[in-house]
């Protein structure tokens, strides 16, 4: 399937972030009790221990913020690294490249009916993109991701789009088919067979360590493989007989279209 990086603009977090090494949850002289009782063992045989930190939070608009502008969002948890205070910076430079390699599943582009549709009539397009989650280790550290589709793009094969919308579609009874509108139909005006996909673009956001969501600055776009869509037409005649009278009458199964 073909992986498309997205745009590297994304709303910017208004927050800034620290590992408090010290463990102080409440005034700078107050430590978390959970941290005492949290065990943090090297990751890898002979490998460094961690340090019990509480993740914390400050608006980007405080330049030195002092202790009590630091506000406590997640913790105790364990913290691997020399330099704890580098760990978020240093994964940020490297986590969007990382993100667009994730095995992410793009859905499939489903259509209904399908494979054949009839001229003029709606035919109803919809994906089966979803969230997913992946777990990895960024320079000693645990970090987890979120890959969220916000968009689709649907490419119809006869020149027509839709799109981008969030709207991702739905599933219709089989008796509402070529008569039912949704917001996701489309109509094919000519016969022929047409390669429709749908591209789905995917926001991701990541935590190290259990610590606070943070939004990954850039999208990546994944495409379906191209679904051939046959549209038909259908014409009517007067016949004298049913099929099962007559099975060499126009328009039943064992006879030629004239």
């Amino acid at each position: 399937m073909p992986r498309v990086e997205g745009s590297t603009s994304a709303v910017e977090d208004p927050n800034q972030y620290k590992a408090d090494t010290h463990c102080r949850a409440d005034g700078p002289d107050t430590k978390d009790p959970g941290c005492d009782a949290l065990d943090c063992p090297a990751t890898t045989p002979g490998g460094q221990e961690g340090a019990p930190v509480i993740w914390k939070e400050a608006p980007k608009a405080i330049t030195n913020p002092g202790w009590t502008d630091w506000i406590p969002v997640t913790g105790p948890t364990c913290l691997y690294g020399v330099e704890p205070g580098n760990v978020l910076a240093d994964i940020a430079a490297r986590i969007l490249n990382d993100f667009r390699q994730l095995p992410i599943n793009p859905g499939t582009l489903e259509t209904q009916p399908f494979p054949h549709t009839l001229k003029g009539g709606p035919t109803n397009f919809y994906t089966t993109a979803t969230q997913q989650t992946f777990d990895l280790t960024l320079l000693g550290q645990t970090v987890h991701l979120t890959a969220t589709p916000t968009s689709h793009t649907y490419t119809f094969g006869d020149g027509t789009t839709l799109g981008p919308t969030p709207t991702t579609g739905y599933p219709i009874p089989e008796t509402e088919w070529l008569t039912t509108n949704t917001r996701t139909s489309h109509a094919y005006t000519e016969t022929g067979n047409y390669p429709a996909t749908i591209t789905t673009n995917f926001t991701g956001t990541y935590s190290v360590n259990n610590g606070p969501p943070l939004p990954i600055n850039g999208t990546l776009n994944l495409t379906t493989p191209p679904k051939t869509i046959h549209v038909w037409k259908t014409e009517r005649a007067l016949v004298a007989d049913t099929c099962q009278q007559n099975p060499n009458s126009w328009g039943c199964p064992s006879t030629e279209p004239q």
